[in-house]
């Protein structure tokens, strides 16, 4: 499928204590709806400011990370989610080393997330 072929990084968010505790294990194994799900959610940068409204809104102390596709693309299941667009997620922890950064997203004056800007 196309979003297969053409995904050259994905994003995570998460609570940064989340991401603390993946820093130490050398693994991030998910958070709260991820283990209720069974797998890890990720977002594309189409459905990155969906995701986040959606599922983190007004939420502060998170952080977004950076995932190189190429580096997991084994593991990547592309798998319908809202009106069948399709999203990336995994079932087993992610390795660090697929990581190309992870940034604080803080909350504006209004309550919306900050997003960086090499992202859009």
């Amino acid at each position: 499928m196309a979003e297969q072929d053409e995904c050259r990084v994905m994003y995570k968010i998460c609570p940064a204590k989340d991401w603390e505790e993946a820093k130490n294990k050398g693994e991030y194994c998910g958070s709260g709806v991820d283990h209720d799900d069974g797998f890890i959610h990720f977002s594309t940068k189409e459905t990155l400011v969906v995701t986040a409204e959606k599922f983190f809104a007004g939420k502060e102390g998170l952080v977004i990370v950076s995932v190189d596709c190429d580096k997991v693309r084994d593991i990547i299941k592309w798998e319908p989610a809202r009106s069948g667009i399709l999203f990336p997620h995994l079932y087993v922890p992610l390795p660090l080393e697929a990581v190309n950064w992870c940034e604080p997203l803080p909350l504006d004056q209004e309550g919306k997330h900050v997003f960086p800007n090499n992202i859009f």
